[in-house]
């Protein structure tokens, strides 16, 4: 009897060994052939789930709402008084003159402006009238749009190169050229030191041609920005596409190659700012930038080699053929004062004008072609690669009135810039959440159920943002697996205020591992909680003052969707 009851003891501790022995195999196994990532992306994905089970957010019932297949008649364009007059006139007749931020700028950002208001003290006439400029800064692409629509017509327009002059006459407007170049400047490509290094021993030479092809080989991460808004990103898009087919940037070839490099582009980033985080933060090892800008920047001169692409940036003057005579006169006289050797030596001074020893190699472009590469863009950016993108509402009492009617507004005029072959879903949140649109395929009967939700969104209660985010990130886990060569990425529609359920701290390792972009837009926000949500993976935060959210937007959508 003692033996049996001895024999069953060492039997019971040989199978707790044998447990012990197989269980602790397992779990010192259960990662091998795993990269560091995939295990860091299944932990935040448990993390998610965990988080999930607290939420327990609620499903709304589909309410469908007409989509208007037609462009609808919403003004998108921000009133012209939120693009700051950088140098006022000093006479009663004057020209308005859009010109860009490196122009009229702070500092040596500031040439333009100095000039004007040289030009505006020497005493000018026209038919004895004394007279003077308005600079007004007005980016490249919202310059453009503001002519070719009707909405405000300066008397002279300088963006920073002739594309958007060739555009506009593309688009049957009478654009009249004042000046050619009233200054140059060069767009180049930033390469840090130890991508130029690496590159000029696979290649033994950089040029545009070979940081396209080690871009589209994998050998480092390129980034550049909005060809729709930015005018260094609409000359790397064309000039892309001529390394793949020269004759014609818009056949077959040169798409077929632009999908193969565009498959190794991280992002296209909404703003230069964006951009330059995300190379600070090593998600880059290359970016678009003028030279003039870099070499006004010691940081980036110490950390990045410029080298010189595409078109060079002209900045010409352009005025439209409706312009009364004595302002059509006057822009004459600005552009010779301007062109003066005064001008000119300040130009210099300021990283205009700099003799780089480039030699443009780019075929003309017409405005045509030009537009069409900007569709072009629009629809291949992505690879072939669909877009799984969740929209994150914030409903709270604090959204109440204005800041709502914007974010419905703005959401729903956004829509039409998001491609139908993407995966579109939407929650809402005040003190729960709300899954108002499952992720699904953005057809026009997906499109009916987005547009649904977001009329019939109500503010009230208190504010859950980072529980909005979780089931948005829940949701795209999911939507992953289905679709697992996808780009995932979040949109937050928020006043940035955070009062109830989970916080930063909570989300922040997950987000980061899982490679979530969150993209914020502030209602009247609290603008540095929404950037810190932002930063977690470099996505760009955007202030939507309640007049210019519908633009930002477009343009955001534009570049991500």
């Amino acid at each position: 009897m003692k033996n049996n009851k001895k024999q069953a003891v060492i039997i019971a501790v040989i199978g707790l060994v044998v447990f012990v022995i197989a269980f602790g195999g397992i779990m010192l196994t259960r990662n091998v052939g795993k990269s560091a990532k995939t295990v860091s992306t299944e932990s935040a994905a448990a993390a998610i789930e965990k988080y999930m089970k607290k939420i327990a957010p609620n499903v709304a019932d589909p309410v469908k709402s007409p989509v208007e297949l037609a462009a609808g008649d919403v003004d998108e364009l921000p009133d012209i008084d939120t693009n700051q007059i950088t140098v006022k006139p000093s006479t009663s007749l004057y020209a308005e003159i859009f010109s860009t931020s490196e122009k009229c700028g702070p500092g040596k950002d500031g040439w333009i402006n100095e000039v004007a208001e040289a030009f505006n003290e020497a005493g000018f006439q026209v038919d004895g009238k004394p007279v003077s400029v308005m600079i007004r800064n007005v980016a490249s692409g919202l310059g453009m749009d503001y002519i070719r629509t009707g909405k405000y017509i300066p008397d002279g327009y300088t963006p920073s190169n002739d594309f958007w002059g060739r555009m506009l006459l593309a688009d049957g407007v009478a654009m009249e050229v004042v000046e050619e170049s009233l200054v140059e400047n060069t767009a180049g490509i930033l390469l840090s030191k130890d991508t130029q290094k690496k590159l000029v021993e696979t290649y033994g030479a950089i040029n545009l041609k070979t940081i396209v092809d080690a871009t589209a080989g994998g050998e480092f991460a390129m980034g550049y920005t909005n060809p729709y808004a930015s005018a260094t990103g609409l000359n790397f898009l064309i000039s892309t596409l001529q390394t793949y087919s020269a004759r014609n940037p818009l056949d077959q070839e040169a798409v077929e190659g632009f999908q193969s490099f565009q498959a190794n582009v991280p992002f296209v980033a909404y703003t230069t700012l964006q951009m330059r985080d995300a190379a600070e933060t090593g998600t880059l090892d290359g970016f678009v930038m003028e030279y003039q800008t870099y070499i006004n920047d010691p940081e980036l001169v110490r950390k990045y080699e410029f080298t010189p692409f595409g078109f060079l940036h002209t900045n010409p003057l352009y005025t439209t053929a409706a312009v009364e005579k004595d302002k059509r006169r006057i822009l004459e006289l600005f552009a010779e004062f301007a062109r003066g050797e005064e001008s000119r030596a300040l130009a210099r001074e300021y990283g205009f004008d700099h003799d780089l020893g480039y030699t443009v190699e780019q075929g003309e472009v017409d405005g045509e072609t030009l537009l069409n590469a900007q569709e072009l863009w629009k629809k291949e950016k992505d690879s072939g690669k669909p877009i799984l993108a969740v929209f994150v509402a914030d409903v709270s009492g604090s959204m109440n009135g204005e800041p709502l009617n914007s974010l419905k507004t703005s959401l729903i005029n956004g829509m039409r810039y998001i491609n139908t072959g993407n995966y579109v879903g939407m929650v809402s949140y005040s003190d729960d959440v709300v899954i108002n649109v499952p992720v699904g395929e953005f057809n026009l009967n997906h499109q009916a159920a987005f547009k649904g939700a977001v009329e019939n969104l109500t503010a009230s209660g208190g504010t859950a943002t980072f529980d909005g985010i979780i089931v948005a990130a829940d949701m795209l886990i999911k939507a992953s697996k289905e679709y697992p060569e996808a780009k995932m990425m979040m949109f937050v529609l928020s006043d940035g205020e955070t009062n109830r359920g989970y916080a930063l701290k909570d989300i922040e390792e997950p987000i980061d591992a899982l490679n979530i972009p969150i993209y914020t837009i502030g209602y009247n926000a609290d603008i540095p909680a929404l950037e810190s949500i932002s930063a977690i993976n470099e996505a760009a935060n955007i202030n939507a003052d309640s007049d210019d959210v519908v633009y930002k937007l477009k343009n955001l959508f534009n570049s991500s969707l």
